[in-house]
């Protein structure tokens, strides 16, 4: 019995050390706010794409704080929305969204992982009057654009329990979304 649990758990370990992925769509970020931050409130993702829902999540901060790339890529944006300053980096086929920052980068610039793209401002905070952090996970484009949980950049988001062994396929679920039955805010109740 010894010999079969450490067979499976030599496998476990190969296969969990792959370098087939790159590092920018994997699972591998790092938090944009350093130390790490509490998470104020989480990735509540709408159950269509123009229903009301909380696309991203905002992290507790501090009035001047760096605000760092969670992966490397390029800066897509960096600006005001509506009057929002905002910072927007391109991974690939993904990219993370930063508001409200005062950006120190530019668009088209390269930027590393953990690289400063600003300062946290409160002004148009989600938290307002404390300052916090809304970060975004996009991935896609127009019609196929899809809003994920930022947290699993950081090992964060929904757990799920598999067995070790199973007969059929295991499919990814992404993006994770509660049960609708078990997901409805106070508000809804009113409408």
């Amino acid at each position: 019995m010894r010999a079969l649990l450490s067979v499976a758990l030599t496998v476990l370990v190969l296969l969990g050390s792959s370098p087939a992925t790159s590092a920018s769509e994997d699972q591998g970020g790092m938090w944009p706010l350093d130390p790490e931050p509490e998470v104020v409130r989480g990735f509540e993702p709408p159950p269509h794409p123009y229903a009301p829902g909380h696309r991203g999540a905002d992290l507790a901060g501090s009035p001047g704080q760096a605000v760092r790339a969670a992966l490397a890529g390029t800066v897509g944006f960096a600006g005001s929305i509506g009057g929002k300053p905002v910072v927007t980096v391109v991974h690939g086929s993904r990219r993370t969204t930063y508001e409200p920052v005062a950006a120190s980068v530019e668009r088209g610039q390269s930027v590393m992982a953990g690289d400063v793209l600003g300062r946290l401002v409160v002004t148009d905070s989600h938290c307002f009057p404390a300052a916090c952090l809304h970060w975004g996970l996009i991935a896609g484009r127009g019609a196929d654009e899809a809003y994920l949980d930022p947290l699993t950049l950081v090992g964060g988001g929904p757990v799920r329990l598999l067995p070790l062994w199973r007969d059929e396929p295991v499919t990814p679920r992404l993006p994770w979304a509660p049960p609708l039955e078990a997901w409805r805010r106070p508000v809804d109740s009113l409408v």
